[in-house]
C-alpha cells in the first residue's frame, strides 16, 4: 500500500497520477482549511483532491467541478450577498451532504469515504483527523481565517505567522494509523509545506509515527517549489515571509528528518548537493505536470525512487 500526504491542487494531481499506477493507495488529506460558510462544512483541500480523484475537478482552476453552473451564486448575489467564495451547483450537494450527515453525528472520515466511494473512487480517501482544525494566518492587519486571506483577499498579505487553531485536541484516527503503519512507501505530495502538509504533520502523534515507520519504510518529498516559484498559490512567498529559503532546498529543510528522499525539477539540479547534505537522496526530474498521463508519469518515477531508497 502507498500512502500520500496531498493538499491543493498539486498535491490532487499527483494522487491522480498515484491512484492510476497502484492498486492500493490511502491519501491522509489537509482539514485545517476547512471552515463554515452559509452554515455549511466546507472542506476545500478534501474536495480538490475528491474530484481530481474522481476526474470531475475543472482541468482549468484544478479546484471545483468541471461545466460547472453557477445559479446559487447568482441567486445570492441578487440577495446582495457578497459571494467571494463561489460554490458552484453540483458542488454544493457534497458541502450539504457532509453537513447533514456530521450534524447526525457521523465522524469526518466516515463521511468523506462514503463520499468518495458514491463517486467511483478506488483510492481511500482520509482526513487528517476528526476534530475541526482551523489554519489561522498573522498579517500586518492582523489575525486572518485561511479562506479569508487565501480567497477573499487573493494571498496578497504578507504572512507573518502561521497557526492551528484546535490542533491540540486533534489526534490520529484508526484508519490514519493503520494505513501508515501497513504503507510500503509514503509520499509527501507537492503541496504547500506550511500550511497543507504542515497541518497534517501536526496532528498529535504524526511526526513521532512517521519517525517510527520511517525506519523501515521509505519516506519521500515531492517539492512543490521550481525554480524558486509555486506553481500554484503562496508557498514561495509564505516560506520567504516566514525565514525560509524560496527553493526546494528551503522545502527539503522543512522536512528534514522525516523524509529519505527529495524529488525536485531539473530547474533545481543545483539544489541537489545542498539536498544531499541534509541526508536525504534525490531525484532529479520533470516536476511539473500536465494532464493524466504527465501525472501518471511523475508518480511511477517517485514510486521506483522510493524502491531504491527502500534497497
Amino acid at each position: 500500500m502507498i500512502v500520500a500526504l496531498a493538499g491543493g491542487v498539486g498535491g490532487a494531481k499527483l494522487a491522480q497520477g498515484l491512484a492510476a499506477v497502484v492498486d492500493d493507495l490511502t491519501v491522509i488529506g489537509n482539514t485545517a482549511d476547512d471552515f463554515e460558510l452559509y452554515g455549511l462544512h466546507i472542506s476545500p483541500d478534501l474536495d480538490t483532491v475528491m474530484y481530481t480523484l474522481a476526474g470531475l475537478a475543472n482541468p482549468v482552476t484544478g479546484w471545483g467541478i468541471a461545466d460547472e453552473s453557477w445559479g446559487f451564486m447568482a441567486m445570492l448575489g441578487r440577495y446582495g450577498e457578497e459571494a467571494w467564495f463561489r460554490l458552484g451547483d453540483r458542488d454544493l450537494a457534497t458541502h450539504v451532504l457532509r453537513t447533514t450527515r456530521l450534524r447526525a453525528g457521523q465522524p469526518l472520515t466516515a463521511v468523506t469515504q462514503d463520499l468518495a466511494a458514491a463517486l467511483g473512487i478506488k483510492a481511500r480517501l482520509l482526513p487528517m483527523c476528526n476534530q475541526p482544525v482551523s489554519t489561522l494566518v498573522n498579517t500586518p492587519d492582523g489575525w486572518l481565517g485561511f479562506q479569508d486571506y487565501f480567497v477573499r483577499r487573493h494571498h496578497q498579505d504578507r504572512v507573518l505567522e502561521v497557526s492551528f487553531s484546535g490542533i491540540e485536541n486533534a489526534d490520529l484516527t484508526a484508519e490514519v494509523d493503520a494505513a501508515l503503519r501497513q504503507a510500503e512507501a509514503i509520499i509527501f505530495c507537492p503541496s504547500n509545506p506550511i500550511v497543507s502538509i504542515g497541518p497534517v504533520l501536526a496532528v498529535v502523534g504524526m511526526r513521532e509515527l512517521l519517525v517510527e515507520v520511517g525506519q523501515h519504510v521509505p519516506i519521500v518529498a515531492v517539492s512543490p517549489i521550481v525554480g524558486g516559484k509555486a506553481l500554484k498559490g503562496p508557498a514561495d512567498e509564505m516560506l520567504s515571509s516566514l525565514g525560509h529559503e524560496r527553493s526546494a532546498l528551503g522545502v527539503a529543510r522543512l522536512y528534514t528528518g522525516l523524509v529519505r528522499g527529495m524529488v525536485i525539477d531539473h530547474a533545481d539540479a543545483k539544489l541537489q548537493p545542498a539536498i544531499e547534505a541534509l541526508g536525504m537522496r534525490v531525484l532529479v526530474t520533470q516536476t511539473v505536470m500536465g494532464e493524466a498521463d504527465d501525472r501518471a508519469r511523475l508518480a511511477g518515477e517517485v514510486l521506483n525512487f522510493t524502491k531504491g531508497i527502500r534497497t
